[in-house]
């Protein structure tokens, strides 16, 4: 997103101050051309400079006459720019300063009423500035050499002409203007060396589901420009040893040579990572890549290897506190396919290492620190290669780790091994030491790694809302009477997140959200993407907002006291003619695989409206499946199975007929995305006294039998049930109504 595509939405009168010396007119036919100009980082008055706004201003009025020529107010527009044409020829500077100033005032206007700036517009920013220091390098180099030629080669350049100098103040100004220009490259080299360590934080990031992007061209042709500006310079420190002297040049070259190596040294990365989550004996694939090799590796009668190693977390600490200048000793894990050829492609003008079938055969566990975990342990892999280069006949060694891994040995250990490499993506900084991460992160921090995670892993553009937060507080904090405000100014420690058990349950808070991740993922994307589940909401809550309801009334939330499930809640009448809200045994995946929500919520006649208001088949019908009726092509008549609860086997008795009352037939159309209003806040989340909420049970699950109805339907119409005996399980915490669990056999106890 751009800066114009905001302020053009906003009303001008807030801006009106800005156009007293270039007309708003003009702003608008530029549109976002203009902020793609560095009028920010042009602010010296020298010859550089002037000639740099020179150029910005040929540009902008040769952009404004091609507007022009297609826009109907053409004749104003052109009387405008030869306007501003003769107002700023000779003063060019004037120009950058007034579009400086008016680019200022929108930044301001949008920063007051959105508090940011665009993420583009920061990166664009950043890189007109790289752009323009590589410009005033480049112009140093050649003025250095119009110095070292004489005042004729000045007079070739026009960037020069003005700084033509006499040949006496040569010897005097050629040392102080090559210092400048070193101090520059090394300005520029710190530039490059940042973006690279953001491109690495951004890929870090991407592993919990950020955007990333991921396009290293970019990058490899800011570090090919900036070494050709390197030798350029070391080719004029060395044609000017005698004008410099001999103390002098050996500290140059040494500042040039760390330059250099810091850039080598930087460019070698890691472009596909290794999983994160790694199970020992299986295969996986990595791919590194060495962003100056195009430019740089000499040829060799060899190929460059490039090896990968396992590395604890201690031997990476060691790695980088030696600037990656040591090797390693002894490797924690045994790799398969280890070593992989360093190839250049001259046709995509990459150089690269691909890893594409490496096995993990084993690990050497280390010491673990206190209570760790096996899950808690991260490590790493090294890849490492040694290559000469090109221009300085400079043998050097690269080294490059990979995102910290976390080794299992069993399937069962990836849930908590999921959340060190979530906790240690989302909250580890540029530079640290590896693997060092914060113990305790601000509450607002994590919610946003959890958004994040769940809009990932659904893949769906509907995020979490402050409801949710509000209910994940309350889960992860066992707090109940804080308020929304109260949470946002808490911080939650990695032992809140996946060490702690949640009160009452077998479980963390990790392990229940990640069942919710999961479930969602495999079975209510749809649901969740059309705002049908608001999901994230207590037991006690729901009573509050369905006690006042008619009856049928109903929503969906994630169990509370199973990792997996989703259960419904409902409105219903008791014998008693008083209000209940009824929660129904959670469905699990496997539960959803055989037999849809949206078709065993049309099966549940109780079930009427979805809240606060819309009836279940104009929300739910898009999400039905058509039911098989009559003969299938082999002349096999065809069944159905159907979900029943206990209380509504129990309230209405089969007929003569033998047959179960069933819901109306469900009608099938398409419906727009629903967008239910969000949730209302409510003062205490406790539950309100009965008769709307049934009272606890301390002990299991009723042990009535439930059972599975398969509706046989015959060429005359009438069905027949066919029922099997089964077993409730026996699970803790209050109890929803036992369903009928379709497919899956069970005895009475």
């Amino acid at each position: 997103m751009s800066l114009w595509s905001i302020i053009s939405h906003m009303p001008p009168e807030e801006f009106s101050g800005l156009f007293t010396e270039f007309p708003h007119s003009l702003r608008c036919v530029l549109a976002d051309w203009l902020e793609n100009q560095p009028w920010e980082f042009i602010n010296g008055s020298d010859a550089f400079c002037t000639s740099v706004a020179s150029g910005m201003l040929s540009a902008m009025l040769e952009k404004l006459r091609s507007a022009a020529s297609s826009d109907g107010q053409q004749c104003q527009i052109l009387q405008q720019v030869n306007g501003i044409e003769n107002m700023y020829r000779r003063d060019p500077l004037r120009l950058v300063s007034v579009l400086r100033a008016i680019l200022d005032g929108e930044k301001a206007a949008v920063l007051k009423r959105d508090h940011h700036l665009p993420l583009s517009f920061h990166r664009r920013q950043e890189e007109l500035k790289f752009n323009v220091g590589l410009q005033r390098l480049q112009h140093r180099v050649r003025r250095i050499q119009a110095l070292r030629d004489g005042p004729t080669a000045s007079l070739q350049d026009p960037q020069l002409k003005t700084e033509a100098k006499a040949p006496e103040s040569v010897s005097g100004e050629l040392p102080t203007l090559i210092l400048e220009a070193v101090k520059e490259l090394e300005v520029a080299k710190q530039q490059v060396l940042k973006r690279i360590q953001i491109w690495k934080r951004q890929q870090q990031l991407a592993g919990n589901g950020a955007q990333f992007e991921e396009n290293l061209a970019p990058l490899q042709k800011r570090c090919e420009n900036l070494v050709e500006v390197h030798f350029q310079l070391h080719q004029q420190v060395m044609g000017a040893s005698a004008e410099l002297g001999a103390e002098l040049v050996p500290r140059l070259r040494e500042r040039l040579n760390e330059v250099l190596s810091s850039l080598v040294k930087s460019s070698f990365l890691v472009e596909k990572q290794p999983p994160q989550v790694l199970k020992t004996q299986t295969k996986f694939q990595a791919s590194v890549r060495f962003l100056l090799g195009p430019r740089l590796l000499k040829a060799s009668a060899k190929p460059y290897m490039v090896r990968a190693e396992m590395v604890t977390e201690k031997q990476a600490r060691e790695l980088a506190l030696s600037a990656y200048s040591s090797t390693l000793s002894e490797s924690t894990g045994e790799i398969m396919h280890n070593v992989v050829a360093l190839e250049t492609n001259p046709t995509s003008g990459t150089c690269c290492a691909n890893f594409k079938n490496v096995l993990l055969k084993k690990i050497k566990r280390c010491e673990r620190k206190g209570s760790e975990s096996v899950t808690e342990e991260k490590c790493a892999v090294l890849f490492s290669t040694s290559v000469a280069l090109t221009a300085s006949n400079l043998s050097i060694h690269l080294q490059v780790l990979s995102l910290p891994i976390v080794v299992i040995v069993h399937g069962n250990q990836d849930n908590n091994a999921k959340a060190t490499v979530l906790w240690d993506n989302a909250f580890s900084e540029i530079d640290r030491v590896p693997f060092v991460v914060a113990e305790r992160v601000p509450w607002d921090k994590m919610c946003d790694t959890l958004n994040l995670k769940f809009m990932a892993e659904v893949q769906t553009t509907k995020g979490l809302l402050k409801e949710h937060y509000f209910f994940l507080a309350q889960k992860i904090f066992n707090d109940y009477s804080a308020s929304l405000e109260d949470f946002q100014s808490r911080s939650v420690s990695w032992a809140q997140f996946n060490k702690e058990i949640l009160p009452g349950r077998g479980f963390t808070f990790w392990q229940w959200f990640d069942g919710v991740l999961d479930l969602t993922k495999r079975c209510l994307k749809s649901y969740w993407s059309d705002r049908l589940i608001i999901g994230f909401i207590s037991k006690q809550y729901v009573c509050k907002l369905l006690s006042t309801e008619p009856d049928g009334t109903f929503l969906l939330r994630f169990s509370d006291s199973e990792i997996g499930g989703v259960t419904i809640a409902y409105v219903i009448r008791g014998k008693d003619g008083s209000s209940q809200v009824e929660n129904i045994q959670p469905f699990s995946a496997k539960d959803l695989s055989i037999r849809s929500l949206g078709d065993r919520i049309r099966d549940l006649g109780q079930l009427r409206n979805l809240y606060p208001n819309t009836p279940k088949d104009q929300a739910f019908g898009s999400h039905y499946n058509k039911e098989q009726t009559g003969k299938d092509g082999r002349g096999y008549v065809s069944t159905a199975i159907k979900m029943t609860v206990e209380r509504e086997r129990d309230q209405h008795p089969q007929s003569a007929a033998g047959t179960l009352p069933g819901p109306p037939p469900a009608l099938m159309f398409n419906l727009p995305m629903l967008q239910p209003e969000g949730l209302q806040p409510v003062p205490s989340p406790m539950c309100p006294p009965a008769p709307f909420c049934p009272p606890p049970i301390p002990t299991g699950y009723p042990t009535a039998e439930s059972s599975i109805n398969v509706m046989v339907t015959n060429n005359l119409g009438s069905s027949f049930p066919s029922t099997s005996p089964m077993l409730s399980p026996s699970l803790p915490m209050d109890p929803p109504l036992p369903r009928c669990e379709d497919l899956t056999f069970r005895n009475p106890l």
